[in-house]
């Protein structure tokens, strides 16, 4: 559709919706050549109480005499515009997060906004209002994943707070576009601040740390991507920190986000966390309590209708009505910044069509993030890519035909979506290759949660009966094949938010073991035992404890939840049209032994920053079909100051067979800092090179990136001394060391 034929739509409809007053620009709020905190000075000043309040719910209701419409500020757009029909679903986040590339999720965040700018004013067009229908999206979750038990670590961007913060940075300013004067959607980092369950505590937890841990690990990432990446909402946590509800915590919304961080946007509540301040932390008498304690503080935004209780807080004296418009002020400023009260005419982002929705190159680019974010694993023998003399492939596992296992959680709804064995059988048949499929074992999450009675038992004796058959199919069709190859994992039906799940394994969203599941590790060495080559690929949204799988499985490949185009990038890679280079966003365990308490939020023993012990598989780590040589590291500079930024140079050679990427990697380690992380990652570099080829990498470091927190002095600042710079393809497999000196 041509965006001309659409604008003057959208200026009628525009026009139709405001009353005759609105439309001589009787309001100074309407005259777009006014300053924008002058037209919200006017339109707020001309709210009664009533409406004001009205405007700081979720569903913001219409204010029919200033001609607003209704708004609904609750979106979703985690890796794809969510819950409003049809978009692009992109990769989950974690394994966006994999490929190690924030200039591919740049453009899948700019992607993201334009479907849902595309969608949103199509569904204004109809006059539609509602939830998920608005241009204020609650993503991206930049909580720091401290502990692969928690089942939302998938929505996140892993345990490393600087790759947290790069993938964060550019999904963030892929959102909010580039326009000098109009935000293309707002993005809502979230959930401020120190917040990674467990799930079912959620509601009345305290999290308790050391002061360096909050300023070096749970807060970097809400630092880069409201002072770096310019986002204009914040969502706070359920949890408490420190003994205060977050959603009520002066210290973490007005001293450290407002006053240290520079935000000037708004805050909002999760979903019901203003009622948890009364009934969950018992820190409120009652609802007027609870929400004047959270407006004072600095939430503006209740996701609920909690804050309807303010008009009885204000007659209470509980809150003001001038403190009510510190917070209405904010909102509405936003809504400005959208370009909701201006002519669309002036608005790029307004001129946007419907039809670049769900687009075929939209479809391409969530191909190429699936591709470049699976991780191998394990390639012994070079049993992939797939020999061409492979005569007949079997495909076994409940999860190879799987929905589920490519969406994730908070995910749209794909208009097509190619799951791991279509993706398989295309690329296959195409070669002249024959491919069976056996599922092998029900998904377990058929029996997750369910209550028991006589349907429950009658279920469960059902499986039971199949499962025997199931088994056998999949041995009859390994046994007739040349490879196997085997889906299995875990899956957002068993993993994710507050869910009502307890199985082995399994509790309220969280995992409480990190293995495979066990009927799951039983059709592996079934399919094993028949003395077939198998290639494991695993689903889930965070680290698995394949230890059998390691020892005798001859390639292993992490496939996450690879969105709409999973089953393709599975087959691209399997089939060697793609050449892996995903890298690991966490620490693979040996054992949830090897961690401390799941509520424990000191960082001691967790992550690789801190962990003694020897992982599965480290943090950054991943295969390729080919192989790569450093040399020649060298610095800009030997001898810097705090505030300078130096380059890391170093060479790197293909000296495999195929074309491929490389991951370099720039760890740092202050042998002063006793207390401090083993070692850091302060920078990295997705490099691609042809076989034979070799490129000098550059890496620039910030020197104020090696600040660490004193608690002795309260202060945030990089300290004089010597460093070792760590140079590699992991973060244990670090081949060039340099030091610096830091005056």
């Amino acid at each position: 559709m041509n965006p001309k034929k659409i604008l003057p739509v959208i200026s009628i409809f525009f026009l139709m919706f405001l009353t005759p007053a609105c439309q001589t620009n009787k309001y100074p709020f309407l005259n777009p050549d006014l300053s924008v905190d002058k037209r919200v000075d006017d339109l707020v000043g001309r709210m009664t109480l009533e409406e004001k309040i009205s405007q700081m719910q979720s569903h913001a209701a219409a204010i029919p005499r200033l001609g607003i419409p209704e708004y609904h500020w609750w979106s979703e757009c985690l890796h794809g515009v969510a819950r409003n029909k049809v978009a692009t679903v992109f990769p989950q986040a974690i394994a966006m997060a994999a490929t190690w590339d924030p200039e591919l999720i740049r453009k899948e965040a700019d992607v993201v906004a334009t479907e849902a700018r595309a969608k949103h004013h199509e569904d204004v067009r109809n006059g539609k209002h509602g939830r998920y229908q608005g241009l204020t999206f609650w993503s991206p979750n930049v909580n720091l994943f401290r502990d692969p038990r928690w089942g939302r670590g998938q929505e996140t961007y892993g345990e490393d707070p600087f790759l947290e913060s790069r993938i964060g940075v550019a999904f963030v300013q892929g959102l909010q576009g580039d326009d000098p004067k109009y935000f293309k959607v707002i993005a809502t980092p979230k959930h401020f601040v120190v917040h990674s369950g467990p799930e079912p505590l959620r509601h009345g937890f305290n999290a308790v740390t050391s002061d360096r841990d909050f300023y070096e690990s749970y807060l970097p990432a809400f630092r880069a991507t409201v002072s770096e990446g310019g986002a204009y909402s914040v969502m706070g946590a359920y949890s408490a920190y420190k003994g205060v509800p977050c959603n009520a915590s002066h210290y973490l919304l007005d001293t450290i986000l407002r006053q240290q961080l520079g935000f000037k946007g708004y805050v909002v509540s999760d979903c019901g966390a203003i009622r948890d301040i009364m009934s969950g932390h018992k820190k409120a008498n009652s609802l007027e309590e609870a929400s004047a304690m959270a407006v004072k503080a600095g939430c503006d935004l209740d996701c609920g209708n909690e804050y309807g209780s303010l008009k009885k807080a204000v007659e209470q004296g509980l809150i003001s009505e001038k403190e009510i418009d510190v917070a209405v002020k904010r909102l509405m400023k936003a809504r400005f910044l959208l370009g909701m009260f201006d002519p669309p005419e002036k608005v790029k982002y307004a001129q946007i069509p419907y039809s670049l929705n769900d687009t075929p190159e939209h479809r391409k680019l969530a191909a190429e993030v699936a591709r470049k974010s699976m991780v191998l694993l394990k390639n012994e023998n070079h049993i992939l890519p797939l020999s061409k003399a492979i005569h007949t492939l079997a495909v076994v596992g409940p999860y190879a035909d799987n929905m589920d296992v490519l969406l994730g959680n908070y995910h749209g709804t794909p208009s097509h979506a190619v799951n791991f064995l279509e993706g398989i059988k295309k690329e296959a048949q195409s070669r002249g290759m024959n491919v069976l499929w056996a599922k092998g074992v029900e998904p377990i999450e058929k029996l997750a949660g369910k209550k028991k009675n006589k349907n429950a038992e009658k279920a469960a004796s059902d499986i039971e009966k199949n499962r025997d058959a199931l088994i056998r199919q999949a041995v009859d069709d390994v046994r007739k094949a040349d490879v196997a190859v085997v889906v299995v994992g875990i899956s957002p039906r068993l993993e994710g938010e507050e869910m009502p799940i307890k199985m082995e394994g399994f509790q309220g969203g969280d995992r409480t073991s990190l293995k495979l599941p066990a009927p799951y590790e039983k059709l592996l060495k079934t399919v094993y035992a028949t003395g077939k080559p198998v290639v494991l690929v695993l689903t889930g949204g965070s680290a698995l404890a394949v230890n059998w799988a390691e020892e005798h499985v001859p390639a292993i490949l992490m496939a996450w939840y690879p969105g709409e185009e999973g089953g393709t990038a599975l087959a691209d890679i399997l089939f060697g049209k793609y050449n892996p280079a995903g890298r690991l966003p966490v620490t693979f365990y040996r054992s949830v032994n090897d961690l401390p308490p799941f509520t424990d939020y000191f960082m001691k023993g967790r992550t690789y920053r801190f962990f003694t012990g020897k992982p599965l598989y480290p943090f950054g780590y991943g295969l390729s079909y080919t192989s790569f040589d450093y040399t020649g590291l060298s610095l800009s500079k030997t001898e810097t100051v705090t505030g300078d930024t130096i380059n890391v140079q170093i060479a790197v050679k293909n000296t495999g067979d195929y074309d491929g990427e490389e991951v370099v990697q720039l760890y740092v380690r202050n042998p002063a800092d006793r207390n401090g992380p083993r070692r850091s990652l302060k920078g990295f570099s997705r490099v691609f090179l042809k076989k034979g080829e070799d490129k000098v990498v550059n890496i620039p470091l910030a020197i104020n990136n090696l600040a660490i927190y004193h608690p002795g002095e309260e202060s945030f600042g990089t300290d004089p001394g010597n460093y070792e710079l760590l140079v590699g393809s992991s973060s244990e497999d670090l081949r060039l060391k340099k030091n610096l000196s830091v005056k």
